[in-house]
């Protein structure tokens, strides 16, 4: 007597990645085998038993190619974890620094910012390092759209991921790293200074233009735009880096920089 193939556990497992795609939650596997939750669970933890699944986290599993050796990565996109474990959320900071060509230094580190409230700023899955951010809800804007698969992930665009860097330097591997992608979008095509304008004022961190008119001035950028920036100002000093030592306050920019940072502006 020939077996259907649905009906073996390697047929139950093809019906189940045909309606999960790239990563297999609980609920797929339910809907795909027409069982409980709860058998469904069962079924994808003997999977993992016998090597056909890697699991995740709770009720998240990565289908394991036949060829891959036990301690290699199951993932060959680790972007596809993002909406699943993170939405609503997008990839930004220096992974999308570089996704943009603005750095051609490539982080290990996932950087992704999500609405939801996490409880560590850093969390590691199959060897994937992710670094995490909260933002409130009315921050989810200047994102852009990127299929991988039958995955849908959200980045931030070009404009959005200057100004997160600018508003958070650590998310771009430190203030000099920050100059470096700010150099590369002012020489791009694609620069739109009155769109970085834009979101840096949606955004509400009076620090970011500071920092923007300090870098601008620093690397010749349009006249226009550094006295947009100046305009802007609001009150109080901030750090040109939190992370570091800033001794020296630039006051044109109310900016408190480093000793190894000179400002070409000399208004001390």
């Amino acid at each position: 007597m020939i077996q259907n193939a649905a009906s073996t556990p390697r047929g139950q497992l093809a019906a189940v990645l045909r309606v999960s795609g790239d990563l297999v939650q609980v609920e797929d596997a339910a809907r795909a085998l027409g069982v409980s939750r709860l058998k469904a669970a069962k079924s994808l933890a003997r999977w993992e038993g016998r090597g056909w699944l890697k699991r995740l986290r709770r009720g998240l599993y990565a289908p394991v190619p036949l060829s891959l050796t036990a301690d290699e990565n199951v993932l060959d996109d680790p972007w596809t974890l993002v909406p699943e474990l993170f939405a609503p959320g997008y990839i930004g900071g220096a992974t999308a620094a570089h996704h943009w060509d603005l750095t051609e230094q490539l982080f290990r580190t996932i950087f992704v910012y999500t609405t939801r409230h996490v409880r560590t700023k850093e969390e590691t899955i199959q060897a994937i390092a992710f670094r995490l951010r909260h933002i409130g809800e009315d921050r989810m804007f200047g994102v852009s759209t990127l299929w991988r698969g039958r995955t849908k992930i959200l980045l931030s665009d070009m404009h959005r991921t200057v100004v997160d860097l600018l508003d958070d330097p650590s998310a771009g591997g430190g203030i000099r790293h920050v100059e470096g992608c700010f150099r590369s979008y002012l020489q791009a095509k694609e620069a739109d200074l009155s769109q970085l304008l834009a979101y840096a004022e949606r955004l509400g961190n009076g620090a970011v233009f500071k920092r923007l008119g300090f870098l601008g001035e620093r690397l010749r950028a349009p006249a226009d735009f550094v006295e947009a920036c100046s305009e802007r100002l609001t009150k109080g000093n901030a750090k040109l880096d939190p992370t570091l030592p800033a001794p020296r306050l630039v006051k044109r920019w109310r900016l408190a920089v480093p000793d190894s940072w000179k400002d070409t502006s000399s208004h001390d």
